[in-house]
């Protein structure tokens, strides 16, 4: 078979197209980026990767990404830590702290349950969530998983696990579109679907 570009190029380019949303074109367009920078800012994106591989590891109590022993919103006295919001990904807790309303924390489960996808409960942070909600000082937990039939089936799931617990379990609100991404919310939405959570 004819090889177009030399072998440590495609390799590149196939280590590329391995990420979520890259198609091969993109692939291509950002290892030929990495072959137009200098060796400082190539050893300085490699490096970048290798440290946040290393350094980056899961909150204990949240389950977020951090570097510290807490991550900066469980080691807030200043947040209400008798609110929890659970959000699916690290990625849903920049989008509700974009909207700047919500002062409680958050617990993240890395996933929803997709039996689709043979992702089942024990697949992502429920234990965890669990654990943390029967060491007691919880008052409301608000369900922010995605307003799709996976967020819901684990926003369900995870109501009736705690009912037994005595806490109040709320879903935001649909001010959030349904089958929407939550990380591409605006703030004004976040807002009203915080602010119209209802009991589940």
């Amino acid at each position: 078979m004819l090889r177009y570009f030399p072998a440590p190029l495609e390799r590149l380019t196939e280590e590329f197209a391995r990420l979520p949303g890259i198609g091969g074109k993109t692939a291509q367009r950002l290892a030929f980026h990495v072959l137009s920078l200098s060796d400082e800012e190539a050893a300085g994106f490699a490096r970048a990767i290798v440290e946040a591989k290393q350094e980056v590891h899961t909150c204990p109590v949240c389950q977020n990404l951090t570097d510290r022993e807490l991550c900066a919103i469980c080691d807030d006295s200043r947040r209400d830590h008798s609110l929890i919001c659970v959000v699916a990904e690290p990625r849903d807790v920049i989008a509700m702290e974009r909207a700047r309303e919500y002062d409680g924390v958050y617990h993240v489960l890395h996933g929803v349950i997709s039996p689709l996808n043979h992702v089942g409960p024990d697949d992502i942070r429920i234990r965890e969530l669990l654990s943390r909600v029967s060491q007691g000082g919880v008052r409301e937990i608000i369900m922010a998983t995605n307003p799709d039939t996976e967020g819901d089936a684990t926003a369900m799931y995870i109501s009736r696990l705690l009912r037994p617990m005595e806490v109040k379990v709320t879903r935001l609100a649909y001010g959030v579109p349904v089958g929407s991404q939550l990380e591409y919310s605006d703030e004004v939405t976040l807002l009203r679907a915080l602010e119209g959570r209802r009991e589940i």
